[in-house]
């Protein structure tokens, strides 16, 4: 891992947002999962929940490889499941539908860990996201069109949660666990390595204040690999 490429990392860790999350309920359109991903890496979400429509779909879908590789996806069968284990994290659940108590979603305090729960595009939120949210948000418009793309919609409330964060001072100074942090440093600057981890269930090293990797002599032993090896993890 070159300097540049360590300080990049650093940098984009110490702006991650581990208290701020999305929920996409009903996926069955793999490039909107794909674009929320990419809002949510851009903002500095670390962490969507993906309720897919069936298991079909989520064996056959896919999320944008540079994306994905800073994001992590956490998939569900129902919403039921995704939204309390994000209710387990102590979060706000929001979900965006008009009702007689949503309110505009500027009114929210994003500075609050929270969760934004994105409904399907043609039949909006679940019964169940409905009722297990703590508050109903809109996103006002005025012409002929009564919603938006579920992608744009995320990237509307997610760049307001953004503002809201940044005039509070919460970008800048990392609050990821180490455990996730160490992680996505050697996934991130040595993804050859993690490569070869994953394939012989090789725990992950440490990695150090300039990037490097910090492992015992045995580690180093078992990472050892044929030519051919090496080549089968270049090609994938």
């Amino acid at each position: 891992m070159t300097p540049e490429r360590h300080q990049r990392i650093l940098s984009m860790l110490a702006h991650r947002q581990p208290d701020l999350t999305v929920c996409m309920e009903g996926v069955h359109k793999p490039h909107n999962l794909a674009a929320v991903v990419r809002t949510c890496d851009a903002i500095g979400v670390s962490a969507v929940h993906a309720v897919w429509k069936n298991e079909q779909m989520r064996a056959s879908g896919g999320i944008a490889a540079g994306s994905q590789n800073w994001v992590d996806v956490h998939n569900y069968t129902n919403t039921k499941d995704a939204i309390t284990e994000i209710k387990k994290q102590g979060m706000q659940v929001l979900v965006t539908n008009l009702s007689d108590k949503a309110v505009d979603f500027r009114e929210i305090d994003y500075t609050k860990p929270t969760a934004i729960i994105l409904g399907q595009e043609k039949f909006g939120a679940s019964d169940v996201a409905k009722e297990m949210a703590d508050q109903d948000i809109i996103i006002p418009m005025v012409g002929m069109v009564q919603s938006l793309n579920v992608s744009v919609a995320n990237a509307v409330v997610l760049y307001e949660a953004q503002r809201q964060r940044e005039l509070a001072g919460m970008y800048g100074k990392s609050t990821i666990d180490e455990d996730t942090r160490q992680r996505m440093l050697f996934e991130g600057g040595h993804p050859i390595f993690a490569k070869v981890c994953n394939t012989k269930g090789l725990p992950y090293p440490h990695i150090n204040d300039d990037g490097e990797i910090i492992a015992s002599d045995d580690w180093w032993q078992k990472m050892q690999m044929s030519q051919e090896a090496w080549a089968d993890i270049d090609d994938e």
